[in-house]
């Protein structure tokens, strides 16, 4: 009797061995498949699960290189769309940084300011509200080119930004902003950055209207600071997109700036054209 029941152990003990590292293996063999299920988590509202045909989350992660273990930086989250399935991903294993909009201490007189500082206040009241989810999310405020509080140099593999740079043209601090970036990036750490896509119409040439950016610009002054571009993907391009709308990309999902105007037309077209840029800083960089 005891021998018959050493070997029903034994053989339970072997199945559980061999699922779990068949667990592994399928893990390893599409590193994607995590990603992909957290990009359409029940934790996720339907509007953002919605964005995913537009966003690639998990094929845009996966061209960076995202790892569980690394340290990563996300930059200006919003309302965490992307930081919903980083957080997740990275808890366990890795730490997940975010660099939030400044605060509103009441002295804040743009409303643009105003309203990022919302999202930024609801983002993290959320992440506080749903710490089994998020895990340990560690916050600083971000005001271009500058961390409050200060981040100690060469501290992340990775840092991400999505859609925020023409942000940082526009306001005429790209080149310090992404010195910044460069300086908190690990040596061999990548750069990976989404952003909208001007119209270009020749090799030196292009048209951007509000909200869109030169993507051999961007390229250009990433590397003027330093990062080497590694590859560029057509993950998030969108052929549809004619940039040339009133409003320019806020024209088009999810703002719809025109409201009601043309509404069908701009859904029809779907959400920017995007370049997605992944960048190393050279394993002598400093």
């Amino acid at each position: 009797m005891k021998k018959i029941i050493i070997n029903i152990v034994l053989t339970v003990v072997l199945i559980v061995a061999v699922s779990l590292a068949w667990q592994t293996h399928a893990s390893e063999a599409d590193p994607r498949q995590k990603l992909s299920e957290l990009a359409l988590h029940s934790e996720r509202s339907a509007e953002h699960i919605a964005r995913n045909q537009y966003r690639h989350p998990a094929d845009t992660l996966h061209f960076f290189g995202i790892k569980p273990q690394m340290s990563v930086l996300e930059v200006w989250p919003g309302r965490g769309w992307y930081t919903e399935i980083l957080a997740p991903y990275l808890k366990d294993q890795g730490q997940l940084t975010i660099a939030q909009f400044s605060g509103d201490d009441g002295t804040l007189k743009d409303e643009r300011a105003k309203f990022w500082a919302r999202l930024s206040a609801e983002l993290s009241e959320r992440i506080a509200a749903q710490q089994q989810y998020f895990g340990t999310v560690h916050q600083v405020e971000f005001e271009p080119p500058y961390f409050e509080p200060a981040l100690a140099a060469d501290q992340f593999d990775m840092v991400l930004s999505f859609r925020n740079a023409h942000i940082w043209d526009e306001r005429g601090h790209l080149s310090a902003t992404l010195q910044a970036l460069y300086d908190l990036i690990a040596p061999g750490g990548v750069l990976g950055l989404v952003e909208h896509r001007a119209a270009t119409l020749s090799d030196t040439t292009s048209v951007a209207v509000e909200g869109y950016l030169d993507e051999a610009y961007v390229i250009a002054a990433a590397e003027q600071v330093g990062f080497e571009l590694v590859e560029r993907s057509e993950i998030n391009a969108n052929l549809r997109d004619t940039k040339d709308h009133p409003k320019g990309v806020y024209t088009l999902p999810p703002t719809l700036a025109l409201g009601n105007y043309n509404r069908e037309l701009y859904q029809a077209i779907g959400e920017s054209d995007r370049m997605t840029l992944k960048f190393i800083k050279p394993a002598n960089g400093s």
